[in-house]
């Protein structure tokens, strides 16, 4: 299957190589493990608690390779595929799950765009109807470098907002795995090989960078899956995650391009310019 590769002028381009990403990442974690499948199978095949930032290290260079791959992001969908045929087995309630279950692997790919818009909500500028519509095709490429199978993708915007609310209400449960990765969350330390002005927004108003990370992913989360899961947020919470929030939107914008995107992005964007 011939898929066209990202480049330059993309949306995906100039955010998905972007440190803020990290912001969402832990979210995106519990809303995959969320559905049944990807839940029973990171519950025994990952290592997100003995090894959380080097699994955290390498699922980011997986997706930057997607987005800054060239002709390599297609193979990466390709290894991913194939190191995930052999994970399967039966979940604590009995319900058998494969890692390749077609609704499964979708909801991973899925996860992204949702959370990308996020992103720009909590973290930047919120994208318009028109700029969400262009992330979403593009969104839809990404899913076929990933080889999504083509029936598990909605077609457009609409459907796909249709479609998240669906799995929200229908299909995603209070997974003990999601559970696990947030309690997990609170004794994680800040990432290894963070830029210094990023570093520093780790740790606002006093909070270890374990807990701001759960307040982040907390935070960052549907409200309906918040209370699908139980968790608590306030009004003051609410405002301390709209503080934040600014922060990273004036900063971000004014960070030198070397520290705003990780090395994969940056070395890629940089190489693109050269060529041009």
């Amino acid at each position: 299957m011939d898929v066209e590769p990202f480049g330059p002028g993309s949306m995906h381009w100039d955010t998905a190589g972007e440190y803020r990403n990290l912001l969402v990442a832990g979210s995106a974690l519990v809303l995959q493990t969320m559905h049944p499948a990807v839940g029973a199978a990171v519950a025994e095949h990952s290592t997100y608690k003995s090894d959380p930032w080097g699994r955290l290290n390498r699922t980011l260079a997986s997706v930057q390779t997607w987005v800054y791959g060239g002709a390599a992001g297609p193979a990466e969908g390709r290894r991913l595929r194939e190191i995930h045929r052999t994970i399967s087995g039966v979940d604590e309630r009995g319900r058998p799950y494969h890692a390749l279950n077609a609704e499964a692997w979708a909801w991973v790919h899925l996860t992204l765009f949702e959370r990308f818009v996020a992103l720009n909500r909590h973290f930047g500028t919120p994208l318009t109807s028109a700029e969400q519509r262009r992330l979403y095709v593009e969104s839809r490429q990404l899913g076929r470098i990933l080889r999504v199978p083509e029936r598990e993708l909605p077609a457009d915007l609409e459907d796909f907002w249709r479609y998240f609310d669906r799995m929200v209400a229908e299909r995603l449960e209070p997974h003990p795995t999601a559970l696990d990765v947030l309690a997990a969350m609170r004794g994680a330390p800040a990432p290894p090989g963070l830029p210094a002005p990023l570093r520093r927004l780790w740790t606002p108003v006093g909070a270890g960078a374990g807990e701001f990370t759960h307040f982040l992913t907390v935070g960052t989360l549907p409200p309906a899956v918040r209370d699908k899961l139980g968790l608590r947020w306030t009004a003051r919470d609410e405002r301390r995650l709209r503080h934040v929030g600014q922060a990273v939107a004036a900063l971000t914008p004014r960070l030198p391009e070397r520290l705003r995107y990780m090395p994969i992005a940056y070395r890629a964007r940089r190489a693109a310019r050269a060529a041009a």
